[in-house]
């Protein structure tokens, strides 16, 4: 493990010195346990290996130890692994927190939602799982006589609400600024983003704030590991 190089790429990311501390630990732990049971070292690891840990480890440890290894492999330049690593964590904790409702999202016609809750989806994760794809999409349109472009914005806030903080006005307002999907924000710097946001706002009269600094740089670090939830084909232009 680059150790030096990985605390410094932490530290450009704000974490402070005993975060950062926690975090090269957590690493650590995952290359005793390669060494010991595969013998093999952390840049060699496998998508397999990364599972296979998930499991070995006691749940209580699971979403520190997997955002340990999001970063590093997000700082190594391994895409497939943070992704990989980042989306177990976000299991976990999706299926320890309370389920987010459509009907609390800003600015949604509550008709189209009660119609989609008459069928089973009230939250962000049935919203996900029902409009996943274009054809999901086209089909559940014909089965709750909801305008597709509706469902497809559903579909976007519940993706958006990936991102964290408060998922109500947040996902309303990067899903009205063209930020409407979390690769969205990969393209995106922090500072130039609040700098478009804090503008957006200003112009669009939006009933709200733009988001704070420490707040966009965790937006787009977290977008940056999420796992593609949705398939959006043409719709993502």
């Amino acid at each position: 493990m680059d150790e030096n190089g990985f605390r410094r790429f932490l530290k450009k990311r704000g974490k402070k010195p005993h975060v950062v501390d926690g975090l090269v630990e957590q690493v650590g732990a995952f290359v005793s346990y390669l060494a010991d049971e595969h013998g093999t070292e952390l840049d060699a690891a496998t998508e397999q290996h990364v599972e296979e840990y998930a499991k070995f480890l006691a749940p209580r440890d699971v979403k520190a130890r997997m955002r340990g290894l999001a970063l590093y492999y997000a700082f190594a330049g391994n895409d497939p692994l943070a992704r990989l690593s980042s989306g177990i964590r976000e299991r976990l904790i999706a299926g320890t927190r309370k389920a987010f409702r459509l009907r609390q999202f800003r600015g949604v016609d509550v008709e189209d939602v009660a119609r989609l809750e008459a069928i089973g989806i009230a939250t962000v994760e049935g919203m996900l799982t029902a409009g996943k794809t274009p054809e999901a999409r086209r089909r559940l349109a014909e089965r709750t006589g909801i305008a597709p472009t509706a469902i497809l914005e559903l579909v976007r806030l519940s993706d958006l609400s990936r991102l964290g903080a408060v998922k109500s006005v947040r996902a309303r307002l990067y899903h009205d600024a063209g930020l409407d999907a979390p690769d969205r924000f990969t393209e995106w710097e922090p500072a130039a983003l609040r700098e478009y946001l804090v503008e957006w706002v200003r112009r669009s009269g939006f009933d709200g704030i733009a988001p704070l600094p420490k707040e966009i740089r965790n937006a787009i670090a977290t977008a940056r590991r999420l796992p593609k939830a949705v398939d959006y084909g043409d719709e993502a232009a």
